[in-house]
């Protein structure tokens, strides 16, 4: 009975604890629900004003970020701060476990940091085509920690955003414009000049070509086997490629077409009658060794 008594009494003197503390639950818990529905309205409202006008999709994306995380955190702090602790003791808490987490996760303040760093300095966009470590592809999307690329044979890759803001970073389409770079040979003996005008005839024909800067078409190179033309000329991105593909192809077409050889390595192979050779040696080696007895 005297057990009963005491779990009595312990049940009675926290069920008015629970009852005094539960006004202050109440407040908290209508505090969090309150304060998430503002936090969304605002992201909301900041969502609307980027559509409204053309901003950047990348800052878009992480001002969103970081006002939802960061009206997330005061939100936090507040809750717990009505549910009686100490605002003192909670920041030591918040501290020592913001040391803890940093040490633990140093790769992942790298990458943050390397993003923060991608979208102030932007120096590539969404959209863009870029070259970095190796990878050449599409941005499909740029988050905080990691960058995301799509390949040109449709892969994605995902690059860590620390490697990627210490590395070297080639924007193709930061210009708007691409040079090209072909490279032709004919023989030796074909007419130098003629091969020259096919090719410029063939640059001069193309709408895509761009006229400034001028096209090039220059002798670059008397190579082992071939004399080498560079054909050289600009085109904006969105055309580049198919102008690539097809530049190669009628190029060789052409040159063939105006009677040009277009060369390829050959490699002059001599045939030795070994028995010949062989009797030739043994023939020199007994001449020597008569010379050396008649001495």
């Amino acid at each position: 009975m005297d057990k009963l008594n005491d779990w009595g009494a312990i049940a009675r003197e926290y069920g008015e604890k629970l009852i005094d503390y539960l006004p202050t639950l109440l407040g908290a818990l209508a505090l969090l629900f309150i304060g998430l529905w503002v936090i969304g309205l605002i992201v909301k409202y900041v969502n609307k004003l980027f559509k409204k006008k053309d901003y950047d999709k990348t800052l878009e994306i992480f001002t969103l970020n970081a006002i939802r995380w960061g009206l997330r955190i005061i939100l936090f702090v507040l809750v717990i701060t009505q549910l009686g602790v100490q605002s003192a003791t909670l920041v030591a808490a918040i501290g020592a476990a913001g040391l803890a987490i940093g040490l633990a996760m140093q790769g992942s303040l790298s990458n943050l940091a390397g993003g923060v760093l991608l979208i102030i300095l932007k120096p590539f966009k969404v959209g863009d085509w870029i070259e970095v470590q190796g990878i050449s592809g599409s941005v499909v999307e740029i988050n905080l920690f990691y960058t995301k690329i799509d390949t040109f044979g449709n892969q994605r890759a995902i690059i860590p955003n620390g490697d990627l803001s210490n590395d070297n970073i080639i924007n193709y389409s930061y210009n708007g414009t691409r040079r090209e770079t072909l490279s032709f040979g004919i023989s030796y003996d074909d007419d130098l000049k003629k091969a020259k005008q096919v090719l410029r005839d063939l640059v001069e024909e193309q709408e895509d070509v761009l006229k400034d800067p001028a096209p090039q078409i220059i002798v670059a190179e008397l190579g082992a086997d071939s004399v080498n033309f560079s054909v050289r000329y600009f085109a904006e991105n969105s055309k580049f490629w198919d102008l690539h593909w097809f530049m190669i192809e009628e190029g060789k077409i052409r040159l063939e077409e105006a009677g040009m050889t277009i060369p390829y390595p050959q490699r002059d192979v001599y045939l030795y009658d070994q028995t010949k050779m062989n009797g030739t040696i043994e023939k020199r080696s007994k001449n020597k060794n008569n010379a050396n007895t008649a001495d």
